[in-house]
């Protein structure tokens, strides 16, 4: 089964990149998470079409090194390779894209522009990155990005049609709720036949087919039945993709990667989410999280006198809770996504209102890629989170931080990544 390379673009555009963009850009999170579910297959299609320009594959090499994805919402919008490669593979119709994308999402089309360049950025760096990680050449990279036509027509969104800008093979024929960009077969109009004699062979063959209708008549039936399946096999595309993905952002760490490959959960549909933030209660302090959530489920047990009823430890290696927020960027043991710390200092909170728990720190990947890179990746981030705790006056209750590689993971390598998105986590637990 090809690559679908959107699954490694995901992690770089989530919740947390969503709630900072709407917010630098003065829209709703709504709006922009519909624009980049939009512009994400409309881009990779573009370049999917140019899979042989030297001018794409020169900027998707050296995107690696270029640290783009360090900083997308800093770095995309003045970058002039972005802006030259937009310019290449959309060429005059760069402006009706972000002017269809704005109308689409609700969003102006400042800020439809803006989230064009970050998308770009997120792709160029994403496949870039995998393409150094598995030492792709150009030619790799042009194979790569040509197999791709199949898979991104089906993830248009419903209600987004592309087809009248004309970008390509993957873009016709799928104009979900626009019937005007349905792609319909030139029909010559036929000699008028009068209703009360039977048509003769020559009149009515001459329109093109075997009817008295006119040459448009076959299209009545066909054009609904064709958009019926064309919106039928898109919503079973949907239902297949989030069947067995997981609810919450970090459950399956969304940039969490095994043995510094590019392997990147895609939990759900672009930049959505199931779960929304709202007040945990703290001994009468608010801390923003979900409920059911990793801070709830502390709280709670710690509310209930369990940590310390529990004997010793071994009453408690058995529970860890999930970040929910917490994301390293790709490939990184040291640098944390845009809103990670705030899912941190909640658990700082935690901690000082109960300054007698003590907890451990625990890192997991899946079963893909070398196993001792694995150990040494989820080893490395959680000493980081460790760390980071002692910074800020409660690193006397970080007892321990380790790194657990695939040892606990439970979904086979050969398991899609989807499936595979669960086992890559970072975690915490009491400990006495």
């Amino acid at each position: 089964m090809s690559l679908n390379v959107i699954d490694l673009i995901k992690g770089q555009l989530g919740p947390a990149l969503v709630s900072q963009a709407a917010s630098q850009f003065g829209e709703s999170e709504s709006g922009i998470s519909k624009a980049i579910g939009g512009l994400l297959p409309a881009v990779l299609g573009g370049l999917a079409n140019n899979s042989d320009n030297p001018g794409v594959l020169d900027a998707i090499t050296n995107a690696s090194s270029s640290g783009i994805l360090g900083n997308l919402l800093g770095s995309s919008s003045n970058n002039s390779i972005i802006s030259t490669l937009l310019s290449s593979i959309f060429g005059d119709k760069l402006s009706g894209l972000v002017n269809t994308i704005a109308t689409f999402s609700g969003i102006s089309n400042n800020s439809s522009s803006s989230l064009l360049n970050l998308v770009t950025g997120a792709t160029l760096g994403s496949i870039g990155k995998y393409a150094a990680d598995n030492n792709l050449d150009k030619s790799g990279i042009s194979s790569l990005l040509g197999e791709q036509k199949g898979i991104i027509s089906s993830l248009l969104p419903a209600g987004l049609s592309l087809a009248s800008l004309n970008f390509g093979d993957w873009a016709k024929g799928f104009g979900f709720g626009n019937d005007n960009d349905t792609v319909k077969e030139t029909v010559h109009e036929a000699p008028k036949v009068e209703t009360t004699r039977r048509a003769t062979p020559t009149e009515t063959y001459s329109n093109g087919n075997n009817n008295e209708g006119g040459g448009g008549s076959i299209w009545k039936w066909l054009l609904p039945l064709l958009l019926l399946l064309a919106a039928g096999y898109f919503l079973w595309k949907q239902c297949e993709k989030n069947k067995d993905t997981t609810t919450t952002t970090t459950t399956a760490d969304s940039t969490a990667v095994s043995s510094d490959s590019a392997t990147v959960s895609t939990d759900t549909a672009p930049v959505t989410t199931s779960k929304v933030d709202e007040d945990i209660d703290l001994n009468g302090t608010a801390l923003k999280g979900y409920k059911g959530g990793m801070e709830d489920q502390m709280i709670t047990f710690l509310k209930s006198d369990a940590y310390k009823n529990a004997a010793d430890d071994s009453a408690l290696k058995d529970k860890w809770y999930d970040f929910d927020h917490v994301n390293f960027k790709i490939g990184s043991a040291s640098e944390l996504e845009a809103g990670s710390e705030g899912q941190l200092q909640n658990l700082v909170a935690i901690l000082k209102a109960y300054p007698d728990a003590k907890i451990k720190i625990g890192g997991y990947t899946d079963k893909t890629g070398d196993e001792a890179k694995n150990v040494k990746l989820s080893g490395d981030r959680a000493t980081f989170i460790k760390n980071w705790l002692e910074k800020q006056g409660v690193g006397a209750q970080v007892l321990e931080a380790e790194g657990y590689g695939s040892k606990f993971a439970t979904v086979d390598a050969s398991a899609s990544n989807e499936e595979r998105a669960v086992d890559r986590k970072m975690s915490v637990r009491f400990a006495k």
